[in-house]
C-alpha cells in the first residue's frame, strides 16, 4: 500500500486493530474500553509503529466526546438542568477544588514549586468524561442517584477547564512584559466568550428549530444527517475560536434541543458517529502513552500514578457518603471519577507551552493520566468480579432460609414477574402452595403486600426437602437464570421423580434444553402475550374480533407443532432452518389458498344475493 493516501492506509489500520482487539476483549469480558486503547497501544509509536501522528489522530478524536456531550445534553431539558445547578456547582466544585487541594499539597510536601503544585492538583482532578459517561450509559446509570451525581461533577469539570486554561499564563515563569495590554487582552477574550455563549443560546432558541424544520421537508435524510453534522461541527469551532470547551459547547447546544420535534432523529443520525470518534478517541489515548518516559522513570510514574489515584479515591468516597449516594452505587461511581481525564492532555500540553513546566514533566503527567484511563476499566472488572457481589447483599434484610417442613401440593420457585402470576391465581382458587426465591428485597416487597414467600435457593437438595418436594405433587419452574433452571430440573428428576414440572421458558434454547430434560410443559413466556398484541394488531386493521381471534389460534397450534418438529435439530443449524422455512412456507401457503376460498365464496354469495334482488 505505498502509494496509497495517506488516509486510506491509516483508515484501514484503525479499523482492522478495533475489529481484531476489541471484540476479543469483549469476548474476554474486559470490556470495549479496554479494546480500543489496547487496539491503540499495539498500532501507536510503542507497539508495531503503524501511526505516528498520535496528536493529530487525537485531536480529531476528540470530536467523538464533543458529539456524546452533544447526545447527552439532547436527554437534559433546560428545566431539568436547572434543577441540577445546585450538584452542577456545589458538590461539583467540591470535588474539583479539594482532588487538586490534596494532590498539590502532596506535590509541594516533595518538594514540587508551588506554581506546578498548582496546575498538577488542578489536571490531575479532573476526570474522563468520555469513558465514566460511556461505562454510565451501557449500565443504565445516567438515571440513577450515582449517575445523575457522576453526571454532575463531570459537567462541571468541563466548565472548569476553562478558568484552570485561564490560570496558566498567571503561573507561567515569564510573564506578560506589559500589565495593560495584558488586561486589555482578558477583557476582549471575555466579552467574545459571553457573546458565542448568548449567540448560541439565542440562535438555539430562535434559529435552529425553524432551519431543522426547513431542512425535514426536503424529505432527504442524508441532508437531514449532513445538516445535524454541520450544526455540531459549527458550535464546536465557535467555542474553539474563544478558546472554550467544544464539549461543553456541545452540551449547551443539545440541552437547548432537548424539546425539539427532532430530538430523536438528531440522536439516530449522529449515534454511529459517536460511537466510531469515541472508539478511535480511545485508541489515540492508548497511542498517547509515552512508555519511554516510563521505562525511564518507572518508579516516579508509579508514584504519580498510584499516588493521585489513592488521593481521589478517599475524596470522592467521602464526597459520596455526603452526596447520600446507595451503598452498593459507591465502588463504581468512585473509580470511574478517581481516573484521569481527557481534558487533563489540553492543560498539561498547555502548561508546558506557557512554560509552567518542562516539556519532559508534562510527558511524565499525560503518561500517568493515559495510565489510569488504561488501568479503570480494569479496575472495573475486578469491582465486578470481587466487590459488588458483596455490596449487593449490603444494607439488605438478612433473612433466615426456610425451616419449617413445609406440606403444600405445589411449590413455586421463583416468585418475580412470572411466579407472582402463578401464585396469585392459585391463592384465588384457594389452593396452597409454597413459594421459595432467593432474593431478599423481592421477598421483603412480596411479604409487605401479604403473599408468604420463603427464603430460599431451591439448587439445594436440603432445601426442596424441607419445602416439601418429596411429598408435593407439582413443582412450578418459574426462576430466571436459564442455567439455574436446568440445575434445579435436574436435581427433581434425580431425587423427586414423582412431581410434575412445569416451566417457564427464556426463549427457545431454553425451551429446547427443558424438552431434552423431558419437562413437556414448558411456556415460553412471551408467546401468549405476543399473540394477544398481535390479535389487538389485526382488529385494529379491520378484522372482527372473531377472525382475529381465529387467526391468532391458528398460528399458536402451527407455531407449537413447528416446535415439536424443530426439537429433534436444534443443534443443527442447517436442518433447523429447512425445517423452520417448510414449515412456515407451508403455513402460509395454506392461509393464502383459504384466504382465495373465503374470496371465493363471499363471491358467490354476493351474485346469488344480487341474483335474488334481480328476479
Amino acid at each position: 500500500m505505498e502509494h496509497a493516501p495517506a488516509w486510506l492506509t491509516n483508515s484501514f489500520i484503525y479499523l482492522a486493530a478495533a475489529v481484531v482487539v476489541v471484540p476479543l476483549s469483549r469476548a474476554l469480558g474486559l470490556g470495549a474500553i479496554i479494546g480500543y486503547l489496547v487496539a491503540g497501544i499495539a498500532i501507536g509509536p510503542w507497539g508495531l509503529g503503524l501511526v505516528t501522528n498520535v496528536q493529530d489522530i487525537l485531536h480529531f478524536a476528540e470530536f467523538g466526546v464533543v458529539l456524546m456531550l452533544f447526545l447527552v445534553g439532547l436527554e437534559l431539558e433546560p428545566d431539568r438542568l436547572w434543577s441540577l445547578r445546585r450538584p452542577i456547582f456545589g458538590w461539583g466544585s467540591a470535588q474539583v477544588l479539594i482532588c487538586a487541594l490534596a494532590i498539590g499539597a502532596t506535590a509541594v510536601a516533595f518538594g514540587v514549586r508551588w506554581q506546578t503544585a498548582v496546575v498538577i492538583g488542578l489536571g490531575l482532578a479532573l476526570s474522563s468524561t468520555a469513558i465514566a459517561l460511556q461505562v454510565m450509559g451501557e449500565r443504565n446509570l445516567l438515571r440513577t442517584s450515582s449517575g445523575q451525581a457522576g453526571f454532575s461533577i463531570l459537567l462541571f469539570q468541563d466548565v472548569a477547564a476553562i478558568p484552570i486554561l485561564a490560570l496558566l499564563p498567571l503561573l507561567a515563569v515569564v510573564t506578560e512584559p506589559n500589565e495593560a495590554v495584558a488586561v486589555t487582552h482578558r477583557t476582549l477574550e471575555a466579552i467574545k466568550i459571553v457573546a458565542v455563549i448568548g449567540g448560541i443560546i439565542l440562535g438555539g432558541r430562535l434559529l435552529l428549530r425553524p432551519l431543522l424544520r426547513w431542512i425535514a421537508r426536503s424529505e432527504t435524510p442524508e441532508i437531514f444527517t449532513a445538516a445535524s453534522l454541520l450544526l455540531v461541527v459549527g458550535i464546536a469551532a465557535l467555542m474553539q475560536f474563544v478558546g472554550l470547551s467544544m464539549a461543553l459547547g456541545a452540551f449547551l447546544a443539545g440541552v437547548l434541543l432537548a424539546e425539539s420535534e427532532y430530538r430523536r432523529e438528531l440522536e439516530t443520525d449522529l449515534e454511529p458517529f459517536k460511537g466510531l470518534l469515541l472508539g478511535l478517541f480511545f485508541m489515540a489515548v492508548g497511542m498517547s502513552i509515552d512508555f519511554g518516559v516510563l521505562l525511564k522513570s518507572p518508579g516516579l510514574m508509579a508514584a504519580i500514578l498510584f499516588g493521585f489515584l489513592a488521593l481521589k479515591l478517599v475524596v470522592i468516597w467521602a464526597l459520596a457518603r455526603a452526596m447520600d449516594v446507595p451503598f452498593q452505587e459507591r465502588p463504581v461511581f468512585t473509580l470511574l471519577l478517581a481516573q484521569g481525564g481527557e481534558f487533563a492532555f489540553v492543560v498539561f500540553q498547555a502548561a508546558a507551552g506557557a512554560h509552567v513546566f518542562a516539556p519532559e514533566t508534562a510527558s511524565l503527567l499525560i503518561g500517568a493520566v493515559a495510565l489510569s484511563m488504561l488501568l479503570s476499566p480494569l479496575l472495573l472488572v475486578a469491582v465486578d468480579k470481587w466487590l459488588l457481589p458483596r455490596y449487593a447483599n449490603c444494607n439488605v434484610p438478612v433473612l433466615e432460609e426456610i425451616s419449617e417442613p413445609q406440606s403444600a401440593p405445589i411449590i413455586i420457585a421463583g416468585f418475580g414477574r412470572y411466579g407472582q402470576i402463578v401464585g396469585r391465581v392459585l391463592a384465588a382458587e384457594g389452593i396452597p402452595a409454597t413459594v421459595l426465591d432467593h432474593d431478599a428485597e423481592m421477598i421483603e416487597a412480596a411479604r409487605a403486600f401479604g403473599s408468604k414467600v420463603f427464603y430460599g435457593d431451591a439448587t439445594r437438595l436440603d432445601l426442596l426437602r424441607t419445602a416439601g418436594a418429596a411429598q408435593a405433587k407439582i413443582f412450578v419452574l418459574a426462576v430466571d437464570g436459564v442455567e439455574q433452571s436446568l440445575e434445579i430440573v435436574d436435581l427433581l428428576h434425580e431425587h423427586f421423580p414423582q412431581l410434575e414440572v412445569v416451566a417457564r421458558a427464556r426463549d427457545v434454547t431454553h425451551w429446547n434444553q427443558l424438552r431434552d430434560r423431558g419437562v413437556m410443559r414448558v411456556e415460553r413466556e412471551l408467546f401468549e402475550s405476543s399473540l394477544r398484541s398481535a390479535r389487538t394488531v389485526l382488529e385494529l386493521l379491520g378484522q372482527t374480533s372473531e377472525a382475529a381471534r381465529q387467526s391468532a389460534r391458528r398460528f399458536r397450534e402451527h407455531n407449537l407443532a413447528l416446535f415439536e418438529e424443530m426439537h429433534p435439530y436444534y443443534k443443527d443449524r442447517a436442518k433447523l432452518i429447512a425445517v423452520v422455512k417448510r414449515g412456515r412456507q407451508q403455513f402460509e401457503e395454506q392461509l393464502a389458498a383459504e384466504r382465495a376460498q373465503q374470496a371465493q365464496r363471499e363471491q358467490q354469495a354476493q351474485r346469488e344475493v344480487q341474483g335474488v334482488a334481480g328476479s
